[in-house]
């Protein structure tokens, strides 16, 4: 490697080192070449040791836990944890996911996904992205899910394809909590069409 390209090398390696930091040791493709990296000076970092590829257009730094639901977000924008994982977030339920279960818009790909042990819940595109919240993964990365009132609804929703018994334990732990908010609740539940069901569960709770 000439002077110039080793000089390059460190320069690109420093750079990554921070973008590193900023993104809690994991950056997509995406990412590094929005702060001026090619694809093929990723490459070079890769082969060099300093970022590892742990999955299609994702990498970590070796030194950085691997936080595969952090991966999972990072490889595919469209994908939304929610459901029983959504309630682990959440601190709905004290039973850890032993799957993934995401939320995608209708028609989206998904065949990797099923493939990989997720539950892949689907919704319409125009309510895909409503109720975001950014919640931190047991490795301390954020993460995107669904706030805590839809993420209810979700799963009174879904509640057929789901445990009972995680879904009622769910409804208790939220009606205890002081930051719950019933009239977002009521809100997303006429918008999901589950008001009804949603008041129903409610009367017994309250």
């Amino acid at each position: 490697m000439s002077s110039e390209g080793i000089e390059a090398y460190m320069t690109n390696a420093s750079k990554m080192e921070l973008l590193l930091h900023e993104h809690g040791g994991t950056v997509s493709t995406k990412e590094a070449n929005a702060a001026g990296f090619s694809n093929e000076s990723l490459r070079l970092l890769v082969s060099s040791g300093l970022i590892e590829r742990v999955s299609h257009g994702v990498y970590i730094s070796p030194e950085a836990f691997l936080d595969n639901m952090l991966v999972l977000q990072k490889r595919l924008s469209k994908v939304i944890f929610s459901h029983e994982t959504a309630l682990f977030l959440h601190d709905l339920t004290d039973r850890d996911p032993i799957y993934y279960s995401v939320t995608v818009p209708t028609g989206y790909e998904v065949k990797r996904l099923k493939e990989e042990g997720i539950h892949v819940y689907y919704i319409k595109k125009e309510l895909h992205n409503a109720g975001l919240s950014e919640m931190t993964t047991s490795f301390g990365n954020k993460v995107i899910t669904y706030n805590i009132e839809r993420t209810i609804c979700d799963c009174i929703r879904s509640r057929k394809q789901m445990d009972v018994a995680i879904v009622a334990d769910a409804l208790k732990r939220y009606v205890k909590r002081s930051d719950k908010d019933l009239n977002v609740l009521m809100s997303y539940a006429e918008h999901f069409r589950i008001k009804k069901i949603i008041r129903n569960y409610l009367e017994v709770l309250l």
